[in-house]
Formats: structure tokens, sequence, C-alpha cells
């Protein structure tokens, strides 16, 4: 063959080749959904907070980690979450038993004594855990940590870093989850859906006793590609439920995505009904989420007044400013109820100004943002959905109801908090259950494989949503529904008057999301309404007052 001829060949080659791939672009481009290889991975993490960075960082010496979350690293309850972590460290003035009976009194006796043992017992060791990774914690001039005491604490026991501890936490572990090399970060990422046997054509149901987790359909939300993650465990740390709220302190996403994931795949989930509203958030209208003013002001020495200026907590509790959040939300609700007001005031002018700075620098820098001197003015604060006391049910392995699913942070119930959450007891309680967690899973890991014959995802027949408005539209509602009605006080008619509202709501965004491509808002609005709907009928289940359950219909027994 002459040089000629072989030239003319390798340039057919060349134009068929070319030709297959305009083929293969242009089928690609014009599928319906963009989809890629199935990925594996030792261990799924979902959720980028303390609860989901500290399990990775204990197993991803032994394996692989996946740490997805939908938007960037900093965007977690932990980031914002002010006041410290609570642990007994001073035993020359307190000890295990002292910090559990104030765990038990909090949670008006609804707490699992054994897992309050176990967070409280094992709380010190997590402490150094995370000095370990860089946590900076406040201490004194004699080298001894600076602690604070909040509301429902008997002794000062609370660690922070200033008043924003949270951040210094989920700074310290974003750098130490970047440093390792087994850990693979996917920001930006949203889990829709965990992966079962109801996705290998097997009909399970609430009552089937071995459902398994094989990973989760994982969404690149710049791209919207639908990705298959398989893992041997899974691990679920997607926060809380904040969101659902009209007016919430948490990050706004928030919007329950783990306990709603964990539902839908015929999960136990237990106390949906205990919301705590945090009792002082910045009231400053059109501000989503709320600016939180932490409960250690209030130990701090802060009072809390009417509009008028007058003192109002000595009407409702002998421990006032520092009774537990519970009592302080809904006597705060009781005042602006019954005055027609939108807020009442914080006042801490009567501290001495310096040290109120010093303490506090996140919180004076916000409101003289706006204004306020908190060193010479009183502070406008209302309450706002905070922190869910229930969630996806766990063992004291943090274990759940479904094989290979592991579920810790705020979107578990461990049994902790029971019916309300003693302050700063819930980022001690996701490290503790996190160790536990990593512990119990790399026990086990030789014995899972990945389960292979799992489909891609399926949208055929979809069609990209038209109206973005109606998604909108109804998160608004969702909000409003559930803060008119399930919110500090309940009754029987405002829950059965939400659970209308909300079945309304559910029909039309199932049938949006089976006509529609998968998007990440049409997601959030599907979790946001299961999450809802379990508050809510949990709300109506319980037929007494208790914790942070509060009805007009069942008032507290004197």
């Amino acid at each position: 063959m002459s040089d000629c001829e072989i030239r003319e060949c390798e340039n057919h080659l060349i134009r068929i080749v070319a030709h297959l791939l305009i083929c293969s672009l242009f089928l690609y481009l014009c599928s319906p959904k963009k989809y890629g290889m199935a990925q594996r991975h030792d261990f799924l993490v979902i959720g980028s907070g303390i609860a989901g960075m500290s399990f990775a960082l204990k197993v991803a010496d032994r394996g692989t980690v996946a740490l997805v979350c939908k938007s960037g690293l900093e965007e977690a309850n932990t980031y914002f979450a002010q006041g410290g972590v609570a642990s007994v460290t001073n035993f020359s003035v307190d000890d295990f038993d002292k910090h559990m009976e104030d765990t038990l009194v909090a949670g008006d006796r609804l707490s699992d004594r054994a897992a309050v043992e176990k967070v409280v017992r094992n709380a010190p060791q997590q402490i150094r855990e995370l000095i370990r990774w860089g946590v900076d914690f406040d201490k004194d001039e004699k080298g001894a940590f600076d602690l604070h005491r909040e509301g429902g604490h008997s002794e000062f026991r609370i660690l922070h870093h200033k008043d924003n501890t949270g951040a210094e936490i989920q700074d310290s572990l974003i750098r130490a989850v970047k440093r390792h090399p087994n850990i693979t970060v996917y920001e930006n990422h949203f889990a829709i859906e965990i992966l079962t046997q109801h996705h290998l054509g097997i009909h399970v149901t609430r009552q089937t006793s071995d459902i398994q987790c094989y990973g989760a359909y994982v969404m690149d939300i710049k791209t919207g590609r639908i990705d298959t993650f398989l893992s041997k465990v899974t691990l679920m740390a997607t926060g809380g439920v904040g969101a659902v709220y009209q007016t919430t302190t948490n990050p706004l996403v928030a919007t329950g995505d783990g306990i709603a994931m964990v539902y839908r795949a015929k999960g136990t989930v237990k106390d949906m009904e205990f919301v705590q509203f945090h009792p002082t958030a910045l009231y400053h209208p059109g501000d989503r989420p709320s600016f939180l003013i932490s409960e250690a002001m209030r130990g701090y020495g802060a009072l809390l007044r009417t509009t008028d200026g007058k003192e109002f907590m000595q009407k409702y509790d002998a421990r006032l400013a520092l009774a537990p959040r519970d009592i302080v939300a809904r006597a705060i609700d009781n005042e602006m109820k019954n005055r027609g007001d939108d807020h009442v005031y914080l006042d801490v002018t009567h501290k001495e100004a310096e040290e109120t700075r010093k303490h506090f620098p996140n919180i004076y820098r916000k409101c003289l943002s706006l204004g306020i001197d908190i060193t010479k003015e009183y502070i406008p604060v209302a309450p706002a959905a905070h922190y869910l006391c229930g969630g996806i049910l766990v063992d004291l392995e943090a274990r759940t109801s479904i094989r290979r699913l592991y579920a810790v942070g705020e979107c578990a119930c461990t049994g902790l908090h029971g019916g309300n959450r003693l302050a700063s007891n819930s980022l001690i309680e996701a490290v503790v259950y996190a160790d536990a967690a990593a512990k119990h899973s790399l026990s086990v890991l030789h014995a899972y494989d990945y389960q292979t014959d799992i489909p891609v995802w399926d949208d055929k027949g979809t069609r990209s949503p038209e109206e973005m408005v109606l998604i909108t539209q109804s998160i608004k509602e969702v909000g409003q529904i559930m803060s008119t009605y399930v919110g500090i006080v309940r009754s029987d008619l405002r829950l059965k008057r939400a659970w209308v509202r909300l079945d309304i709501l559910y029909e039309e965004t199932e049938s949006l999301f089976k006509r529609s491509i998968a998007s990440k808002d049409i997601c959030e609005l599907r979790n946001m309404i299961n999450a809802g709907y379990l508050i809510m009928r949990q709300a109506i289940e319980r037929k007494e007052s208790r914790g942070l359950h509060y009805t007009l219909d069942y008032p507290p027994k004197k």
C-alpha cells in the first residue's frame, strides 16, 4: 500500500471517529438527563457539619470516604452555633451525675437514660479529640477552660470560642478533612434518595425486617447530572428542619432532607413533634435566617423585658431568663400575644461595656450594623425555630432501622434530648455518636460489598418544570402553615388545619415531581413537606403537653 493510500485510510478513520464523537455528543446533550458512571466508596457521608466530618475523619484511615454536601462545607448548622459545647471538665465542682440530671430535667424525663449517660461520660474524651483536630476553646488567665453557663445547667460547663464556637469547630474540621487523602468532598451535590431493595424491584414496607442501604442517588447541582453513589456504609448527617418554618435561625439548607429520605425508604422516625424554638433570635423583619442571640448572653446576665421595659420572667419560672428554652420561648410568645407586640427586649446594658464586647464580638458587630449598640440599647428579640430533638431513630451505635445506614447529628433521634434539648448538648452528642458509628461500622465493614445492579436514575418522559413560581410559592406556603399552626403553642384544631393544607401541597408536589426533571428546588420542597407532615402527625398523636410540645387541648398537669 502506497503512502498516499495509507494517508487516505488514516483520514477516513479520523472522519469516522469524528462523526461518532459528534453523534455521541448530540445524543448526550439531547437526552433528558445527563448521567455519570456509578461511583464506589467504602463510606458515603451525606452532610458536612460536625457529625458528618468527625465521622469521616474517624473512618478515613480504613477506607475511602465520599463527603456529600449540597452547598459549601461551611453551610451547616454547626457553623452557626454560637453558644458552645457542654462537657464536664471542672471536676472540682461539677460531675457526670449533675450533667445527666440537668439533661433529664430539661428533656421532661423523656430522655433515654442510656443515651444520656453515653454522651455525658464520653464528652471529655471527644473534647480532647476536637482539640487534636485544631479547635481552640477559650481559656482564662490561668490556662483553664473559660466555661460559660446556659439555661438548664446547674454548673458552668460550656466550652466556647468567643460567640462563634460553631464556626471555630467547622473551620478546624474542614482543614482536617481537606488534608486527608482518603476523603473526597463533593460540594454542591444533593442526595435525592437512598438506595434500598426497592430499587432492585423488591417491595419493602415498614414491617420489612431487613431493609438495607446501598448508597444514594446524588445530583451535581451545577450540571444537573445524577450519579449513583454506591457504598458499603452510608451515614446520614443532614441536620435539622428549621427551614420548614417561616422564621428560623437555621441556614436555609436545613430542609429535613435526610429524615425525609429515610422515611420514604421505610425507616423509623421518632419524636418529630419536639421542635425547639430558640427564645432569642434577633428581631429584624426580612432576615431569613434570623440572626441568633446566644443563650450564653443570658448566662452572662442579660435580662428579658417587654417593649415597655418591664421584666416578666418572674411570672413564669424561678430560674428567670435561665429557665429551659421551652419555658422561656413560651413565656416570650405569651407576652407578645397578650400585648400585641412583635418582639421583646434582651437587656445587657447593665454589664460592663468592654467585657460585653469581648465576650460577644459577633453579636456586638451584627447589632451595631443595624444601629443598635448593645452596651447602651436593648436588643429586640423573638423566638425562632432552632433545633429538632427527634429524627431518624438510632440505637447506641447510631444504627438506624435500615441496615448499613447510620444517622448522627440533628437528623438523628438518639434519645438524649427527650422532650427538649439542654443547651449546648447537641454538638457533643454529634461527635459522641459519630465516634460510636465509626467504631461499629469499621467492625462490620468487611461483611459488606457493593450492590452493583442498582439501575441508573430514570426520568424518561419527564420535562423541565415550566413554572418555577409554583415551587417557590409552595415553599412559602409550607413555612406559613408550619409557623401558624404547628409552632410554639398548638391545638387539635390548628394541627388538623395544617394537615388539610399540607395534604393539598403534598399531592400537588408529588404530581409535579413525577412529571418534571429532578431539581434541587423540587426535591427540597418534597422533603420539607415530608418533614412538616411528620412533625404535625406525631404532634397529633401525642395527647399531652410535654417538653417542647405544648397544646391548648391538653394543658400540663399542675
